[in-house]
């Protein structure tokens, strides 16, 4: 009986065990598969609020090829994931200054920075693409 019980035990573990190669082995295949080209920039872009987060991030990824964006209110810093067949670096700070954001490479359109709620109306001259350490105000430390 022992014998019977230790033979069920060692074959429901190979047959575990295979299992469990056979799906990683499909996962790296999948992964292979997807074939696609990511890149990742962070670059500077003036804004004040919650509103102007969900602009700068709705125009990043509008888009084709942008994975994911994500703006820092603290920091004015945008950190972008995209794949760079089909898009580049330019096109996505273009994007953000066609919604009237000021980036580190492109002026904000003034149509549209007339176009944003008074929150979201930056000074022009505020640093970008900081540090983002926090006072005890949860003010951005400028020192």
């Amino acid at each position: 009986m022992k014998k019977v019980i230790l033979s069920l035990a060692i074959i429901a573990t190979i047959s575990f065990t295979s299992c469990k190669n056979e799906a990683k082995q499909n996962v790296e295949k999948t992964t292979i598969n997807k074939g696609i080209a990511n890149a990742d920039v962070s670059f500077g872009v003036r804004g004040n609020c919650g509103m102007c987060k969900q602009t700068i991030e709705k125009a990043a990824n509008a888009l084709d090829g942008v994975i994911n964006a994500n703006w820092n209110v603290n920091k004015k810093k945008i950190d972008v994931s995209f794949d760079d067949t089909k898009t580049d670096a330019t096109a996505i700070h273009k994007a953000i200054a066609a919604s009237g954001y000021d980036t580190e490479k492109e002026s904000g359109s003034e149509d549209a920075y007339k176009g944003l709620p008074a929150c979201c109306k930056y000074d022009h001259e505020m640093a970008m693409n900081q540090s983002g350490e926090e006072t005890a105000g949860g003010h951005t430390n400028h020192n």
